[in-house]
Order: structure tokens, then sequence, then C-alpha cells
């Protein structure tokens, strides 16, 4: 009797323990804030190996009111899974996780304590260098038209050092016969001879004129 009774009670031990193994509690349950790339997360481990599925409800702690930011599901295994919840958190804050299971014979709504605070510094997010707005003002646009022509004709170096082309004269050319006359100076002169040969002929007449009437008053005294 005294051997099935110690068997009896190590056998309870044995089931209590696997049960206490098996069971989805608030132990296995975990929070912290991390940064990933500048992103600000809060991330839940849950060592719950029986795989039950759970709640997550993130509430931010201010003045003892709690506000809730963020809630997701999870489900743990015996390594660990850990599961990411965008929060952007911010520093030197105390945030509260609730974990509700009520599936696969468990049951339970409670908090993950210590309560979660958050690091002295928030994270750092890489801040997009601003670019100068586009000028509205539009570039003028270079002129295709050709340069206009000068009004005044430049002389090529031809025209102004060729000679003027004779022109022609309307007087008429002089005769053979005239240009003979030229030469022995009597077209010129005839004139003038002929007026003085005219005078001698007057002063001749005059002459004889005269000479005769003094022969005749003479012949009469």
């Amino acid at each position: 009797m005294r051997i099935l009774g110690v068997a009896s009670a190590s056998a309870a031990v044995v089931l209590g323990l696997s049960s206490s193994a098996f069971a989805c509690q608030i132990g296995d349950f975990s929070a912290e804030a991390t940064c990933v790339g500048g992103k600000a997360q809060i991330v839940i481990t849950d060592t719950d190996s029986s795989r039950t599925t759970a709640h997550i409800t993130v509430f931010e702690s201010n003045d003892a009111v709690d506000t809730k930011v963020a809630e997701t599901n999870v489900k743990g295994s015996a390594k660990g899974t850990k599961t990411p919840i965008d929060v952007d958190w911010k520093a030197k804050t105390t945030y509260r996780v609730n974990v509700k299971v009520d599936a696969g014979g468990f049951h339970f709504d409670q908090f993950i304590t210590p309560d979660l605070v958050t690091p002295a510094a928030a994270c750092k997010t890489d801040t997009p260098t601003p670019t100068a707005p586009a000028s509205t003002t539009p570039k003028p646009s270079p002129s295709t038209s050709a340069p206009a022509e000068s009004a005044t004709p430049t002389p090529s170096a031809s025209a102004s050092s060729s000679a003027p082309a004779a022109t022609s004269s309307n007087a008429p050319s002089p005769a053979a016969g005239d240009s003979n006359l030229a030469e022995t100076g009597a077209s010129s002169n005839t004139g003038l001879i002929a007026g003085i040969a005219g005078a001698l002929v007057v002063v001749g007449g005059g002459a004889v004129y005269f000479g005769m009437r003094r022969r005749g008053a003479r012949g009469n005294g």
C-alpha cells in the first residue's frame, strides 16, 4: 500500500508539471520598445507552447489614464514568437500591454507586468532634404530669326576699285573737213580777216574820193 501511495503522488506531480508547461498564462508574454530602420515599434514575445491565440491591446498611460494606441492577435511557440506592432511611441512614456485569452480551455484577461517604459530617446527618422521649388519664370528662348540686314549696302571692293564706265555724249562729232581747217588755222580767224579787209576797202575808197575832189578843185582854179 505504501508503494502504491508513493507512485500515485509521483504521478500527480508529473501530471501537474506537464499541465503547467502546456498552459497559456500571462507569464508567457513580454513587451519591449524598439526602433527598426528609424521606425518605432513595440514587440510582443509569446513563449506559449500551446500556440493559443491571444489578443494584444497596447495602451499609452498618462496620469493614470489609459489610451488605446494599437491592437493585434499573436500566437506563440516554445522557442518564442516575436510580433512587432507599429506604435509611434514617445520617449520616457509608460505603455501598458493587455493580453486576453479566451480559447483552447484557457481564459484570462491581464496586463503584462511590469509596465513598459520607453527609452529616453525616441527613434531617429531620416528627414528628407527639402528641395527648392521650381522657378515659374519662363526662361527666354534663343531667337531663331536671322539678323536684319543693314539698310546701307556696303560697296564691294571690286565696285569701288573699278573705273566708271564711259558715258556716251549727245554732242555731234567734228567732221573730217573741220579737223583739216583746224590744222591750217582757217576755221577760227576767217571772220576777223574779212572784217579787216572790208575796213581797208572802205578806207581806200574814201581816200580815192577825196583825192579826186582835190584834183578837180585845182583844175578849176
